[in-house]
This record gives C-alpha cells, sequence and structure tokens, in this order.
C-alpha cells in the first residue's frame, strides 16, 4: 500500500455530519471576509476538521462545484498543514462565485489568520 500524501484532505480532517456543522456555527468563533463567513472552534479530537456550506444562489451545479473545489484545494494546501486542532465552517456568500482563485486564496488565509490569534 503507498504512504499517504501528505497533502492530502482525508476523510478524518473533514468536517461533514450535519450536527457537527450546526455545533461549530453556533458555538463558533465568526470571523467574516469579503466572500466568506468561517466559523472556528475548538475540537475535541487531536486533528483538524474542515467543512464547507456552500449554497447555489442561483448557480448552476457547474458554479457550485467549481468553487467547493477551489476552496477544499485552497484549504488542503495552505491551511491544513499549519492548522492546529480545530474546527473550521466555511460558509460563502453570493460574491463568493466571481471571486478568482488568487483572491479566494488571500480571504481564506486572512480568516484563518484572524482565528489563530
Amino acid at each position: 500500500m503507498p504512504a499517504p500524501d501528505s497533502r492530502s484532505f482525508p476523510r478524518a480532517k473533514r468536517l461533514t455530519r450535519g450536527a457537527d456543522l450546526e455545533r461549530v456555527r453556533h458555538e463558533g468563533k465568526r470571523v467574516r471576509t469579503a466572500s466568506m463567513d468561517v466559523r472556528a472552534l475548538a475540537s475535541l479530537l487531536d486533528v483538524p476538521r474542515v467543512g464547507f456550506v456552500i449554497p447555489k444562489y442561483k448557480h448552476s451545479g457547474v458554479d457550485r462545484n467549481r468553487l467547493k473545489r477551489r476552496l477544499r484545494e485552497l484549504i488542503r494546501v495552505d491551511v491544513l498543514p499549519e492548522l492546529p486542532p480545530m474546527d473550521l465552517v466555511f460558509k460563502v456568500l453570493p460574491v463568493a462565485y466571481t471571486r478568482n482563485f488568487e483572491t479566494l486564496r488571500a480571504e481564506v488565509l486572512q480568516a484563518v489568520r484572524k482565528i489563530a490569534r
């Protein structure tokens, strides 16, 4: 069996259960950027977990999936390697659909820096 890629986004680091997403949404610290609302809560586990809430906002499924893939890639490459054990939930606002990859990267990093303080 090949060694797992250290830069992968394994299932253990994903926040997918609705109850977990709701708990972070209601109890977590909130940070806003121009195109997303980020909530963070200390994790009971020893790994960071990240979840996404990406409504369609009258966009196509193709647009929604493209935005999801971009955010997952940003988290996988730029955030997960240095993130302490915590639960993060990214909820995008309608303007996120118009952002390019570099603008999304800057906003994600800005939000994570604010949360880390």
